[in-house]
């Protein structure tokens, strides 16, 4: 059964109020909210709508956002996704950028800022594991990994490794493929 479209509102509007540090911190909230207490969705999914969401151009979080949304309810699955996204972000920017020059000058407020960042390194490793769980299979996904760590190392560009290692995988995955066939 599709989920009703205030229930994603409020679903993704409590996603928004806790997404703190952007896009990368987003799985464990989207795996707790919509696949652990809603079952709307599976881990995998999130996972994959995450690894597309960063494909694209635009905010991850938002990108994700939209694809699950979408494959819940459609077009206006993905709006009302969208809106309870950002509405609390939207709304605590207007209410704080009146005072933001007076926070940061604030000794008391540069050690609360120092805390909410050390949280975030927190979700990002909860992300880094969730993503870990679910791509890291095998060998071959595991060297692609190594691959991608060593080659970030040295400077490649991102974007060439995410095609470089898209094409790798097809190619691969077609290889397996053929094997099995002539051995069946």
């Amino acid at each position: 059964m599709k989920p009703k479209l205030i229930d994603m509102f409020l679903a993704f509007l409590k996603i928004g109020a806790l997404l703190l540090g952007g896009g990368y911190v987003i799985v464990p909230l989207l795996n707790n909210e919509l696949v652990d207490k809603r079952c709307w969705t599976t881990k995998e999914e999130v996972i994959d709508f995450y690894a597309m969401g960063q494909c694209v151009p635009g905010i991850i979080a938002v990108n994700t956002t939209l694809f699950i949304g979408y494959k819940l309810r459609g077009k206006t699955g993905a709006l009302a996704a969208f809106f309870g996204l950002i509405l609390p972000p939207f709304l605590a920017i207007i209410l704080l950028a009146s005072i933001l020059i007076k926070m940061s000058q604030n000794l008391i407020m540069g050690d609360i800022f120092w805390g909410v960042n050390i949280s975030i390194i927190i979700l990002m490793f909860l992300t880094v594991k969730e993503v870990w769980k679910t791509s890291i299979v095998d060998r071959f996904t595991l060297l692609i990994f190594i691959s991608t760590l060593v080659l970030s190392a040295f400077g490649v560009s991102p974007s060439i490794s995410i095609i470089a290692f898209a094409i790798f995988g097809i190619a691969y995955n077609l290889i397996q493929k053929k094997i099995k066939g002539g051995n069946a």
